[in-house]
């Protein structure tokens, strides 16, 4: 009998019942011999790739057995048991119950050391995924079960604890054993209030339930879970770590007595929110039961002050409100510091009351308000002169406008110069590429081909190959007519990107290339449809084993354009030959609208039907563009059980095409609202500026015709506003929509890049303010945005120097934004009126708004109304010589 071989193949059979017993009847000598061989033949079927990580997991129990009952120390077991490869078998309690009678034939120290190894070498898993953490701390059990098993006292440190309570989380419903039969609770428990990372499976547990009911019936004293909590609390650390924590407090719901008041006193500061919430209720009810003292009261309240939660200042103020005599002069010193927040309401409140409590505030508090109110406007520095004597007016700064400046447009990327260089390139293409990627591997592809086709069919010829089906090589065609051809296509996919690749197909191998569908949606996007009927004569050339010099449209700047001198160069290069018919149509609707007049003479001497096309359209300065209008409303026809009645929310796209435009564009050239028309993937709404880089304001209506919940999705379609933004031709009431949905997207990627457009066509002096202005209203109106993301964005705009746009915009929404007599404010306005007053004030703005006047006359102190106040101040204010 070979001991080995009958081992491994019990371990390669994933019988570990019988390994087991197999190994239990081994004598020493043959353990000795499946020790010398286990460590190499692991690590050769690892380095040979014989073993993937799956199987793995279903034969390490049978390795770990091997191991432990085999290899002689506790240290080379214990080295063994936490292989990484090793380290996870797929069923831990199974693992635990074979592997743990194989120990108990060690001696009871030799145990307790094995114990104690491995114990030291337990860490937490980690992982971005949930099951990946929910794996808690492999090899828990095994340490857990010897502890037991020895006596031995549980292990120091925080993995220890992890592992346990992730045990507790695992726990099944119909499990007997309750936390308060746990043999390790009452060691460990102390332990729980300082181990790291135990907070993500406490949340998955229900141990903080069953400890607040075990305090109840006296199983676990309740002062340790009360202390417990407090020393958590002050150690500190981020909210999501003192949820459970702080949800165990609740639970306990402690009498005020109970309530450690100067530790809470203490972590107000720099407490995460919940904590500071909850210490806040407890020391509320402390308070009412008179256990504050003055001295404590005040660095509560003071505390607060300073505290960048909103709520948690207000509480503040409410807390110096109730307090009298000499107990409120001890919160002078934190009503100061409310005099600089950025709410007036609150600010007004806490002057009142700080004047209130002027006969009570010491010499530091007095000095303080002093210093504070120097910065408050002139009527509330009034109100705090008649408490604390005259103060002088801090010199106001004067607003300072920063230099407005367009973010730079991204760089167009070298040419491709050689067959490896676009193999890689080509390689690297997929569904998401970005236009410019597909162009440029396009173009490269177009080129080299014309002068080598041999070198570039030679070059694709390996990757070809090896993305064939079974028997394809061998010439044996596949039972499918729709499976794969090579290069991962097929009949099902024709996205963009597939297209291109469909072209190298047909380089280098033509025969096949034929059999892939060229079928289409009739009712897919216009722009969409251009580059497949390009992309699609490309194909066709290269299947006719025919070639171009190049081609025409591969755009020469980022923006897409084709540079009408580099146009004309294309063009001679044909020699007298007509050019591929969409390829020269997309090429004329990648000219720039300024050229070279000069160039006009050369366009004439180009020969046939395309060279007096182009030197037509050099000469008239192209075509006229169309009307766009955009205009919301709802389509009560599409609700459902499924949508929301906002879903049905969308804006009517109308673009009226001019006259004379040749056939081929004409159909193309209008948005049909009444049409299917969708985009076959949202990423090819990227195509849309480099397709039409001159005619910004139609890309932008098709755009919006796609896109009925504007600040909501999450695709390529707003993230497209920057490079349009860069591009050129008319912008308007479609370009402003979009940008203004964009504005108040709810993901930051899309804020960001409708803040780029916009700040691209301010520094341009380009922004369609107005239709802007109007775009918000109606958004808002709708409730299509939020009005604070709207704001944060115009705010944001502002400090980079586009103030006078942002003052133009708000000029126009105001009117429709403020509320008509007898109507309540929407939400955010105040905020909203705060950046005008901004603006305003940068950009030396007078006149008046439609309704300001009006709201700013009404009697009241909210935030809203002094906002409508200082902005109405800011534009009637009369100019200083």
């Amino acid at each position: 009998m070979n001991p080995w071989r009958e081992v491994l193949d019990r371990i390669e059979a994933g019988d570990d019942r019988d390994l087991a017993t197999f190994l239990d009847g081994l004598s020493d000598l043959g353990r000795r011999a499946v020790a010398v061989q286990l460590h190499g033949h692991l690590t050769e079927e690892l380095r040979g790739g014989f073993l993937a990580r799956a199987d793995i997991e279903g034969l390490a129990t049978g390795f770990r057995l091997a191991g432990a009952a085999c290899f002689t120390g506790a240290e080379q077991v214990a080295a063994w048991l936490d292989r990484r490869e090793l380290r996870r078998p797929r069923d831990p309690d199974l693992d635990t119950a074979l592997l743990l009678p194989r120990l108990r034939r060690r001696p009871l120290e030799w145990r307790r050391d094995l114990a104690v190894r491995l114990a030291a070498r337990l860490r937490p898993a980690t992982g971005r995924r949930r099951w990946q953490r929910e794996e808690g701390v492999p090899g828990w059990d095994l340490v857990a079960a010897l502890v037991a098993d020895t006596g031995l006292e549980p292990p120091d440190g925080d993995a220890f604890v992890v592992g346990w309570v992730w045990r507790l989380a695992r726990r099944w419903p119909s499990e007997d054993l309750g936390l308060d039969a746990d043999p390790l609770l009452d060691a460990l428990l102390p332990r729980l209030f300082r181990a790291q990372g135990v907070a993500e499976p406490l949340g998955r547990s229900t141990a903080m339930s069953e400890l607040a009911a075990l305090a109840r019936t006296g199983r676990v004293p309740r002062a340790t879970l009360v202390d417990g909590c407090a020393s958590r609390f002050l150690a500190g650390g981020p909210d999501a770590e003192m949820m459970p924590f702080v949800w165990l407090w609740r639970l306990l719901a402690p009498e005020p007595p109970e309530v450690p008041v100067l530790d809470l006193v203490r972590l107000l500061p720099s407490a995460g929110a919940s904590v500071a919430e909850l210490a806040v209720e407890e020391l509320r009810r402390a308070e009412e039961a008179g256990l504050l003292d003055d001295e404590l009261f005040a660095e509560a309240v003071g505390a607060l002050a300073y505290r960048p939660e909103k709520k948690l200042v207000e509480e503040a103020v409410r807390w110096a409100a109730r307090a009298t005599g000499p107990r409120g002069g001890g919160t002078v010193p934190a009503l100061a510091a409310v005099f600089d927040v950025d709410d007036p309401a609150l600010r007004g409140r806490a002057v009142r009351l700080a004047v209130r409590l002027a006969p009570y505030a010491g010499e530091a508090g007095r000095d303080a308000v002093r210093e504070a109110a120097a910065r408050l406007p002139a009527d509330l520095r009034e109100r705090v002169a008649a408490g604390y004597g005259e103060v002088a007016g801090a010199e106001p700064e004067r607003p300072v406008a920063a230099v407005l400046r367009a973010p730079a447009p991204p760089a167009l990327a070298p040419p491709i110069a050689s067959p490896a260089e676009l193999v890689a390139e080509l390689r690297a293409l997929d569904w998401r590429s970005e236009p410019a990627r597909c162009e440029r591997a396009l173009g490269g592809l177009v080129e080299l081909t014309h002068r080598d086709r041999a070198a570039v069919a030679a070059a694709l010829r390996p990757w070809w190959e090896e993305t064939l089906p079974d028997g394809a090589a061998a010439g044996r065609d596949p039972e499918e007519e729709t499976y794969l051809y090579g290069f991962g296509l097929s009949s099902y996919d024709r996205g963009i990107p597939s297209l291109v690749l469909h072209c190298a197909l047909a380089v280098v191998a033509p025969a096949w290339s034929r059999r892939l569908a060229r079928d289409h949606d009739s009712s897919e996007w216009a722009c969409r449809r251009l580059v497949r009927r390009r992309l699609e004569e490309v194909i066709a050339l290269f299947e006719d084993g025919r070639t171009v010099p190049a081609l025409l449209a591969t755009p020469t700047s980022a923006t897409g354009h084709v540079d009408a001198t580099v146009l004309v160069e294309r063009m001679e290069r044909l020699e007298g030959g007509e050019p591929l018919p969409a390829d020269f149509e997309q090429a004329l609707l990648r000219l720039p609208r300024r050229h070279d007049p000069e160039l006009v003479v050369r366009a004439e001497k180009l020969p046939g039907e395309a060279g007096r096309t182009l030197a037509a359209w050099l000469r008239d300065g192209g075509w006229p563009d169309p009307v766009v209008r955009v205009t919301p409303y709802e389509d009560e026809r599409s609700h459902d059980n499924y949508s929301p009645r906002s879903w049905s929310r969308r804006m009517r796209v109308e673009v009226v095409a001019p006259a004379g435009l040749p056939a081929w564009l004409a159909g193309s050239w209008g948005v049909d609202q009444r049409g299917r028309a969708y985009l076959s993937s949202p990423e090819d709404a990227l195509w849309g500026p480099l397709v039409l880089p001159s005619h910004r304001e139609l890309v932008a209506a098709a755009l919006v015709r796609f896109q009925p919940w504007v600040s909501d999705s999450n695709d390529a379609r707003t993230t497209v506003l920057a490079a349009l933004a860069h591009g050129d031709g008319p912008v308007g009431a479609a370009t402003a929509m979009l940008i203004a949905g964009g504005l108040g997207h709810r993901r930051d990627a899309q804020r960001a890049a409708a803040a780029e457009a916009a700040l691209t066509l301010a520094a341009r002096g380009q922004l369609p303010a107005a239709d802007l202005g109007r775009a918000v209203a109606r958004l808002v109106e709708a409730e299509f945005v939020v009005l604070k993301r709207i704001t944060a964005a115009l705010d944001d705009l502002t400090a980079a120097g586009a103030h006078a746009e942002v003052w133009a915009v708000l000029a126009e929404a105001l009117p429709a934004l403020l509320p008509r007599p007898g109507e309540r404010p929407r939400a955010g306005l105040g905020e909203l009126l705060a950046v005008a007053a901004r603006a305003a004030a940068l950009t030396g703005a007078r006149g008046e708004v439609a309704g300001l006047a009006e709201m700013a006359a009404r009697k009241g102190s909210s935030r809203v109304l002094y906002e409508a106040r200082h902005l109405h101040e800011t534009l009637t204010a009369t100019s200083s010589t």
